[in-house]
């Protein structure tokens, strides 16, 4: 079983920065393919960016891969997200989550992932 537990939210002003940090337990780590999700008010939960077990192959959602990017340090047993320009429509709570297995299509899908941490809010003002 895998614990994951975000932290880096807070709030910040348009175009500032932040770096998320998703910190898992356990010693095998490495062998999840992990993935970053939020979910704003009223809205359904959104795909941002997955990484795979060594970190090779990132796989971000179209309208994120310009501003965000995603890293793993399989040694700290952390994912990171970094994220530039940040916008008040990335306005919401994040979320990192771990999969045994995913197929380059999966990455997307919620349901494919295992384990959820409880997420970090974020709030960009305008």
């Amino acid at each position: 079983q895998v614990q994951l537990v975000e932290s880096g939210g807070g709030l910040v002003q348009a175009g500032d920065s932040l770096r998320l940090s998703c910190a898992a337990s356990g010693r095998t780590f490495s062998s999840y393919a992990m993935g970053w999700f939020r979910q704003a008010p009223g809205k359904e939960r959104e795909f941002v960016v997955g990484i795979s077990q060594i970190g090779g192959r990132t796989y971000y959602a179209d309208s994120m891969k310009d501003r965000f990017s995603c890293s793993r340090d399989n040694a700290k047993n952390t994912v990171y997200l970094q994220m530039n320009s940040l916008k008040p429509e990335d306005t919401a709570v994040y979320y990192c989550a771990a999969a045994r297995s995913l197929g380059s299509g999966d990455y997307g899908l919620a349901g494919r992932y295992e384990y959820w941490g409880q997420g970090t809010q974020v709030t960009v003002s305008s």
